[in-house]
């Protein structure tokens, strides 16, 4: 006769190792405390993240990220929380966010303010991270290192990373352009990141470089690829084609935009259609995308076909 028992925590260390899945409220209570910690360490710099989150359009996303990988915890925890112990590495990465948090606080490397914000968020990740192997464990950091990993797309991109990555943006853009004025036969003089054209002259600004739909079209990609793909090759394939058909995109922006002011009005080098219809050009790089997670999830959920000789008996 087989006789069943309730599974219970077994509590360890002051409520710092249980097993039979779960987290205990004091366990939680920790994590929560140790993940605030950055803001009362860098609380002006802190700040000054939310400041740029709210002003500059390139990084409207960063609050976005910690809700969705808070999501993704949550929505896989049966499986993240099913079995936890301290883990002595999260203290390790723990101790290496205090320190960059300090560092940039402290401004030890007479840093600009924009390295300065990225350095603190760096911090306040590795921190989070390091409290969360800290005190759910190893099993539990590793069921939870693709949320936790997406965490590194809060930081603001560094200087000089991020002028040379504009840098790169425009010059593809104007690349971009350039070959699609060619295909539409209209003529065109390039001197580099200006154009000029019949009646108008255009220059590929920072502004047109197009990094804050390039960042959007990047994180989505890397998140879609992670919950509709499951091979490795495939994740990096689409991720791969990204950039690329972001760049394509904005050369297709410049170039239809500049089309209808030869032909039509020069009003729309700054009407709506350059102001509010981002939208639509994000569609013209998201659908080749979406085209291919089609081809490459129907060969992944494709089953074996089963031998017929194998079944005759």
């Amino acid at each position: 006769m087989m006789s069943t028992r309730a599974i219970s925590p077994e509590v360890h260390a002051g409520g710092l190792s249980c097993t039979g899945g779960g987290i205990s409220p004091f366990r939680a209570i920790c994590f929560g405390l140790v993940c605030a910690s950055p803001i009362l360490i860098a609380w002006r710099l802190m700040r000054m993240v939310s400041a740029l989150a709210l002003d500059n359009d390139t990084y409207t996303h960063i609050p976005l990220i910690p809700l969705v990988s808070l999501f993704l915890i949550y929505t896989n925890r049966k499986t993240v929380f099913s079995a936890s112990e301290a883990w002595k590495f999260g203290g390790v990465l723990l101790f290496a966010g205090i320190l960059a948090i300090s560092t940039a606080r402290l401004n030890v490397f007479q840093l600009q303010a924009a390295n300065q914000l990225s350095l603190v968020v760096f911090g306040a990740v590795l921190v989070w991270m390091g409290a969360f192997g800290l005190f759910f464990g190893s099993a539990a950091f590793r069921a939870a290192r693709f949320p936790l990993l997406f965490l590194l797309f809060m930081i603001p991109i560094p200087e000089p990373i991020l002028s040379k990555t504009i840098h790169a943006l425009q010059v593809g853009s104007a690349q971009a352009a350039a070959g699609l004025f060619g295909l539409f036969g209209i003529p065109y003089l390039q001197d580099g990141l200006v154009f000029s054209l019949p009646g108008v002259a255009i220059r590929v600004a920072e502004e047109c470089s197009g990094i804050r739909s390039t960042l959007a079209l990047l994180i989505m990609t890397v998140l879609a690829s992670q919950m509709f793909l499951k091979a490795t090759w495939k994740r990096l394939l689409v991720c791969l084609l990204a950039v690329p058909l972001s760049v394509a995109k904005n050369g297709l922006r410049i170039a239809a935009l500049s089309t209808l002011a030869i032909y039509v009005d020069p009003g729309f080098l700054h009407g709506r259609l350059h102001q509010y219809g981002g939208m639509f050009f994000f569609a013209a790089a998201f659908l080749p995308l979406a085209v291919v997670f089609i081809l490459l999830g129907k060969t992944e959920y494709r089953r074996p076909r089963q031998d017929s000789s194998a079944l005759s008996v």
